[in-house]
């Protein structure tokens, strides 16, 4: 870990730098994986699946047969605990719903706004050291509540070809409409073009590898939606004396474990809480069954010591973090100094893993400080929104005048006479 006291403001430019990979291999690999599953389709993807994942698989589709034996091999505690996470999501996000509200801006004149579901979306599951089958609830459960008409899933298979059961679980359970064994960037080369197996989509969410992000990006150039920029997992937690160091390192360790280029930043303003938080995560470490990928993730991360909160804001937000943690007294207080985040947690007792799980709220979320322009998924995230707008015969008389200055100022006469062709 990198340990800074009291580092000046001109030198938190290089403090909020995360790791810069080598794009230009990535770039060149991405490109053939795209051009392989276009001219290939399903063959490619099974060619894939055994050099990437060491995976034999002769069929992609996750047959009904293979879904039923995955409920069976889940116990009855972990099923009642993803659905009462989907329960809590679901209410969350279906408070996003929002009224039509038609607004007459000038007599005669209504306009209002109204939410269409994008039709066919792609959700990626990573699959490999950590089956994230929280992110199914996370995309699926709005997907549905937006009213998406096909959602599909694709996910990597293990070395057996099959699926981890609590992914086909939760898929399942939240109306995901077909599952698909296979993963990296040739799941997204895949969704981006459609293959014998596999439905084309009209945009992809979901997080993943930094072939995955890569590959998301690269899709965007075939006419496909993406969710966001995400790459590897950040947390960014502020303390102050009544911290508790325990629960800090659990929260910093809680986002090192999802991989090596995890990120974790410590902010605190007192010694004591600094200290205690350092040897604490030394020795949480040690118990935790991936303490390697920790480790690793410990060892580009920072631990800082800073003279007042309001600094500690000022640096979060320069650093724009995935998760910010306030575990400091008074937090009410400085929640308007909060600009860049994409999702907030606070006071001792909520813990990142919450969010991440099952308080309601969604865990997918721009990293790699994109947080400053983009906000995490949401409702709004699977539909597009279309504007309307009716004018009676009275509103064009009360509107037209304007309309004719301003499109003959512009030297678009056509378009004035749109409007005195009525108006005669």
């Amino acid at each position: 870990m990198k340990i800074y006291r009291y580092p000046t403001k001109d030198t938190w430019k290089n403090l909020v730098k995360r790791p810069v990979l080598e794009q230009k291999e990535i770039s060149g690999l991405i490109t053939e994986i795209f051009a392989e599953v276009e001219k290939n389709g399903d063959k490619a993807l099974i060619e894939f699946n055994k050099k990437f994942d060491k995976a034999e698989t002769s069929v992609l589709k996750v047959s009904e047969i293979e879904i039923k034996e995955a409920e069976n091999q889940i116990q009855d505690e972990l099923k009642q605990a993803i659905q009462q996470a989907k329960k809590n999501i679901s209410t969350f996000h279906a408070s996003q719903r929002q009224e039509i509200q038609k607004i007459e801006t000038t007599k005669g004149v209504v306009c209002w706004r109204e939410n269409r579901a994008v039709e066919r979306v792609g959700i990626y599951i990573p699959g490999g050291t950590a089956p994230l089958f929280s992110t199914v609830l996370m995309l699926a459960v709005p997907a549905n509540l937006a009213g998406c008409k096909e959602i599909v899933l694709c996910t990597p298979p293990d070395k057996n070809g099959n699926i981890n059961p609590a992914i086909l679980y939760a898929a399942k359970l939240c109306g995901v409409s077909e599952i698909f064994k296979t993963g990296g960037a040739q799941a997204v080369a895949a969704m981006t073009f459609g293959t014998e197996s596999i439905p084309a989509v009209n945009k992809i969410f979901g997080p993943g590898n930094q072939f995955v992000v890569a590959a998301k990006e690269y899709a965007q150039r075939y006419g496909v939606a993406i969710d966001m920029p995400a790459g590897p997992s950040e947390v960014l937690v502020i303390a102050d004396e009544q911290a508790v160091p325990e629960f800090c390192s659990a929260d910093l360790l809680s986002q090192a474990e999802h991989g090596s280029d995890s990120q974790v930043v410590f902010i605190t303003t007192d010694l004591k809480v600094f200290n205690e938080t350092i040897i604490a995560v030394e020795q949480q470490i040690k118990e935790l069954p991936r303490n390697e990928f920790a480790g690793q993730a410990l060892e580009n991360s920072s631990f800082i010591l800073i003279n007042t909160l309001e600094e500690a804001l000022e640096f979060s937000n320069l650093y724009a973090p995935e998760h910010l943690i306030l575990a400091i007294n008074d937090f009410e207080k400085y929640i308007p100094m909060i600009e860049n985040a994409g999702s907030v947690f606070l006071g001792n007792y909520s813990c990142e893993s919450a969010g991440d799980y099952a308080s309601g709220t969604n865990h997918t979320l721009p990293t790699n400080g994109y947080a400053k322009n983009y906000s995490g998924v949401s409702l709004d995230s699977f539909v597009k929104k279309i504007t309307f707008q009716q004018l009676s015969k009275e509103g064009l008389q009360n509107l037209g005048k304007t309309i004719e200055l301003m499109a003959e100022a512009e030297g678009l006469f056509a378009h004035k006479n749109a409007v005195s062709i009525r108006l005669k």
